[in-house]
């Protein structure tokens, strides 16, 4: 096997996504051939003595692609000693160890992924690829036509504007109104940002879909299953551009 990157043959073994990875051999707790590795070490799988955390690293023995509906109340990571409850926890059955692909947060719910492939993991998260997230948000109120504008054209938060996104308005009374919004970014807490900032604060938060992939409806709250072969096609970019 030809020499790789580190980082890459990592997030191939399940570690995480490639970013991830970096992380892991930038904390110092990576070694080849029993000496800490660097960012930029290529390595041989075949012949070098490859460790993270004193733990010999081994290629996963099948890929594995899972989506959860996730309800509120969980973390999303993998270990939190810090976390009531994460949602590895709703995963114990999981046909082999994963790591979610992304995040929402304790309070959001809907369609999580998650995967021992680093390589899908890094296509999905990276921005070049500009994969569009979808959720259903209800709000404190009735958003004024301008207040929907704003969302749309990009709302000034504290670390920067947000690109434009895709608002629209589905239900609506004076005292909570239901938003879909799709958006390209990945920023923390950025929906619940972007309508607090337009003075609409959100109620209730749940991703139906990453890209062309929408939350079955027959999927409830903290179960899980395997992506079907069409599900995971229409993940992927050449499918993504058409």
């Amino acid at each position: 096997m030809a020499e790789q990157r580190l980082q890459k043959w990592l997030a191939y073994c399940g570690y995480g996504s490639r970013r991830a990875c970096e992380q892991l051999i930038e904390q110092g707790r990576v070694q080849v051939n029993g000496v800490v590795a660097t960012l930029g070490t290529k390595v041989d799988p075949e012949r070098d003595i490859i460790t993270v955390d004193g733990k010999r690293v081994q290629p996963p023995p099948r890929r594995v692609y899972l989506m959860l509906n996730k309800p509120r109340g969980y973390v999303t990571t993998r270990k939190d000693p810090h976390a009531p409850r994460t949602v590895m926890e709703l995963l114990r059955d999981a046909p082999a160890p994963v790591f979610p692909v992304g995040r929402l947060d304790a309070d959001s719910e809907g369609l999580l992924l998650f995967t021992n492939d680093g390589e899908f993991a890094n296509r999905l998260l990276h921005p070049r690829y500009k994969l569009p997230k979808t959720y259903r948000v209800w709000v404190r109120g009735k958003p004024s036509e301008r207040a929907l504008r704003r969302l749309r054209e990009g709302v000034l938060l504290e670390d920067g504007i947000t690109a434009p996104a895709q608002v629209k308005l589905l239900k609506a009374d004076a005292a909570q109104s239901l938003l879909e919004i799709t958006i390209h970014e990945g920023r923390k807490r950025q929906i619940r940002r972007m309508c607090q900032a337009v003075g609409h604060p959100v109620v209730r938060l749940m991703r139906i879909a990453i890209g062309d992939l929408r939350l079955p409806r027959d999927l409830k709250p903290g179960q899980w299953r395997e992506l079907t072969p069409a599900e995971l096609e229409l993940l992927t970019p050449r499918s993504r551009k058409k």
